[in-house]
Parts: C-alpha cells; sequence; structure tokens
C-alpha cells in the first residue's frame, strides 16, 4: 500500500497536516537567549571606557575652567570661567613649547615616517634571513624606555661617547654636547625617537606593500614604466593610507612625550626640551595649578585633532584606493 504524503493530507477535504513549528517563548530571542544576555558581556568594556576616557575627558573639560590645587580637595575647586586660557595666550613659556612641540613632533614624525618607509622597501626585497634582519630592526620598538635612554645617554655622551668620538677622528674638532646643550639637546631626543620609532613603521609599511596587487605592477612593466615610475605611480599610491595612519599616530604620540624626556633631560638644559605635554605635568605637578595644566592640555588636545582632520582631508582622493 502507497504511503499517503503530506502534500495529498492536505489536499484533501478538512485535512491538516502536522508540521513541526517553533514556538516562541515571552522574553526570549530565536536562538534562545534572552534579550539582556549579550549586553552581560559588553558591561566590562563599558565600564573600563566610562572610568578611563569618559570621566577622564569630562572632569579634564571641567577642571580647565576652574582654580584647583588638589591640595585642598574636592571643596577647594573654585569656578573662574575663561580666565586660565585668558592667562594662557599671555604665556611666554607657552608659546615657546609649543614651538618646541612643532619642531620635535613636526620634523621627528616626517622624518620616522621617511626612514621607516625606506627601511620597509628595503625589508622587503628577497634577502638571507631577512625575518631575522627585520626582527633586529623591529627590536628597538620593544625596548623599554629607561634602557633606550640608557644606550643613548652612552652614545652621545660629550667626551667619552663613540658618536662625538668618530666625529672627532673624522676632523670636527667641537662636536656636539647633546644632551648637555641647549641647542642639540631637543634635536638628539628626535634622533633617539626615530632610531626607537622607524622598525615599527617598516613592519606596517611592508604589511601594506605585501597587501598590493601584483596585478599593478604587470600592467605597469608593460606599459613600459621603470623602477623609479613604479615606485611613483603604484606603490606610493598604494602606500598614501597607511603613511597617512602613520603620519597621525605618530604627531599624536610625540604631542604627548612625556617619559622620554623626563628620563633624558628633565626639560632641560634650562628650558630647551620642555614641550607642551612636559609644561603640563610641571604646571599640574610642580606648581599644583591643576586648572592651568588642564587648560593646556585642552589646548594641546584641539591642535592634535585639527592637524589630524587636515591630513585626512589632505590624502583624500591621492591614494590607490580612495
Amino acid at each position: 500500500m502507497r504511503p499517503v504524503t503530506v502534500l495529498e493530507e492536505v489536499s484533501k477535504p478538512g485535512g491538516t497536516a502536522s508540521t513541526p513549528s517553533r514556538v516562541r517563548k515571552p522574553g526570549r530571542l530565536v536562538n534562545g537567549y534572552r534579550w539582556w544576555v549579550p549586553w552581560v558581556f559588553l558591561v566590562p568594556i563599558v565600564v573600563l571606557v566610562l572610568a578611563f576616557l569618559v570621566v577622564p575627558l569630562f572632569s579634564g573639560l571641567f577642571i580647565a575652567f576652574t582654580d584647583w590645587n588638589v591640595v585642598s580637595g574636592i571643596e577647594g575647586i573654585r569656578w573662574i570661567g575663561l580666565a586660565n586660557f585668558q592667562e594662557l595666550f599671555q604665556d611666554d613659556m607657552f608659546w615657546s613649547s609649543i614651538g618646541r612641540t612643532l619642531f620635535y613632533a613636526g620634523v621627528g614624525t616626517p622624518l620616522t615616517v621617511a626612514v621607516g618607509m625606506l627601511l620597509g622597501l628595503a625589508l622587503n626585497q628577497p634577502m638571507p634571513a631577512r625575518g631575522l634582519i627585520r626582527a633586529i630592526f623591529f627590536l628597538p620598538a620593544l625596548v623599554n624606555t629607561i634602557a633606550a635612554g640608557t644606550v643613548w645617554l652612552s652614545l652621545l655622551h660629550p667626551t667619552s661617547g663613540p658618536v662625538n668620538q668618530a666625529l672627532t677622528s673624522l676632523g670636527i674638532e667641537d662636536p656636539p654636547t647633546w644632551f648637555v646643550s641647549q641647542t642639540w639637546a631637543l634635536p638628539a631626543i628626535v634622533i633617539m625617537s626615530v632610531w626607537i620609532s622607524a622598525g615599527y613603521v617598516a613592519i606596517l609599511v611592508i604589511a601594506a606593500l605585501q597587501d598590493m596587487p601584483p596585478e599593478l605592477y604587470e600592467a605597469a612593466k608593460i606599459d613600459g614604466a621603470g623602477a623609479f615610475r613604479q615606485f611613483t605611480t603604484v606603490t606610493l599610491p598604494g602606500l598614501v593610507p597607511i603613511l597617512t595612519f602613520l603620519l597621525i599616530t605618530s604627531f599624536i604620540g610625540r604631542s604627548q612625550t612625556f617619559g622620554l624626556i623626563q628620563f633624558m633631560t628633565g626639560g632641560g638644559p634650562g628650558d630647551s626640551t620642555t614641550v607642551l605635554s612636559y609644561y603640563m605635568y610641571e604646571a599640574g605637578f610642580h606648581s599644583y595649578r591643576f586648572g592651568y595644566a588642564a587648560a593646556i592640555g585642552l589646548m594641546s588636545m584641539l591642535g592634535v585633532l585639527a592637524l589630524s582632520v587636515g591630513l585626512f582631508r589632505l590624502q583624500r582622493g591621492r591614494g590607490l584606493y580612495t
């Protein structure tokens, strides 16, 4: 006897088909979890973001409009409006620290990105032990600031350092005194920062180079483009997004530099290495003027934000993928 199918059963007058159906329980999702379960897993990260980003940000904005020496406690906070910013615009030390910050970040950032890009292009070529060589160049980015600073203090020692001894052997009778010179201290820190960060830039450049489609280079070769032409029409436009990212993040990092300057020079000699971030530290933790220090930090944040937006707009449409 032939079995009756479901379709035939349904087609019969008054026939019904008992097909299994999933009943959604009240207060549950289709997958069986309550609607609030995913949010439970988000609570830790939300708490961390609030505690270490949102609350400090808005607290700093509020403190910038107050006069507070922190010693007097919360009760000592006094609202003074724009008085901190009025004093700031008349502070010669503030403007000079901006100039040093622009030199340190404005020279160090493009120099680091340029050196790292050239290093990445070189390390992307076939060579023996290429992985080991890449690791060696990346190693300075992993070294502790104190350890790196100790090495550079020895390298650039005015009398016994190998750098000055090499310069003397080349016929330079009066080599720079580096970290003890008001003229050379900041350039020496720039050189050191390039040494620390160039390997990190090179690794990201190598990753971007390996992600480029080889068909573009094949098409350029068919069109008769040489090595330089391929670099300017394929490689460089393809690197524009990652170079923009590195320029922005490097400038932000240098505008916030503190530990390196604190260990190497302590803002000196004189105030020759007192950049904006270090001046903010001195105003807050030396003079106990936390409202004034917060005003310095707010101005620094606005300046970096304006530069970041400008760089993003400048690179728009210039990259290979934009």
